[in-house]
């Protein structure tokens, strides 16, 4: 089968389905490498006809743009969870934090928010929680995106410009170790870049599948942070922390 016979047939499949996990587009296409279905996904992303999202799901592209955070915080359950739990063991009382948004850090929230630390954050899944809080949340303003649960752009980099943080926890898209951090917009790529800036501890947390991929917009380069995954990575920790077990 070539090239063009194939992506039409991940198209007709996502016509049905809308989203499809790789996994089940291997399943499907058992006798094709993962990386040369990887070309094909990336082929399509690039003619505008699928968004191949770093959580390991592939999305028909259509006016409704980006999977509601409700959809994506049903992929990789799991792994998030595991992730979530390694990094609340890094949360200590009396700690200044800030929490970035996306589906692992709306875990992290619940396991942390029973302890006396201060939370910065734009993740606005933290009006969901209202019972268990001892810790001293503070939301920061600017322009609210309901398909992700967070907030961006210009407002809320002028707050971030004189806030300091001991630790902040930030989500990402994908990791590379060429590429550095990257994240789908612009205005959450200059968010990320500013909250490591102004920390003095970086946590990634990033499921396994985000590592060698990319998306839209460089954060900034993978130095001097550490990740927190559900796996280890060979050619990840030649150059970074990188902690997948409590």
């Amino acid at each position: 089968m070539i090239p063009y016979e194939r992506q039409q047939k991940i198209l007709g499949l996502l016509k049905d389905t809308e989203l499809i996990k790789f996994e089940e587009i291997e399943r499907i296409f058992s006798e094709v490498s993962a990386s040369t279905l990887r070309r094909d996904l990336k082929e399509l992303q690039k003619n505008n006809k699928i968004e191949y999202l770093s959580g390991g799901a592939v999305k028909l592209v259509s006016a409704t743009g980006e999977i509601p955070i409700a959809t994506r915080n049903n992929l990789y359950s799991a792994e998030k969870d595991k992730i979530a739990k390694i990094a609340s063991t890094y949360v200590e009382d009396g700690d200044i934090i800030y929490l970035d948004s996306g589906s692992t850090c709306s875990l992290l929230f619940k396991k942390i928010i029973d302890k006396k630390i201060t939370i910065y954050t734009t993740n606005t899944d933290i009006f969901s929680i209202n019972s268990g809080i001892a810790a001293e949340i503070i939301t920061l303003g600017g322009q609210y995106n309901p398909i992700n649960s967070s907030v961006s752009g210009p407002l809320t980099e002028m707050n971030l410009q004189n806030i300091y943080f001991n630790k902040c926890f930030l989500g990402v898209n994908g990791i590379d170790e060429k590429y550095g951090v990257t994240t789908p917009t612009l205005a959450e790529a200059n968010k990320k870049r500013i909250v490591r800036e102004h920390s003095d501890n970086t946590f990634l947390l990033c499921d396994s599948t985000k590592f060698h991929n990319l998306s839209n917009v460089k954060a900034f380069d993978l130095k001097d942070v550490t990740v927190i995954s559900d796996k280890s990575d060979e050619i990840l920790q030649k150059i970074i922390t990188l902690i997948s077990k409590n």
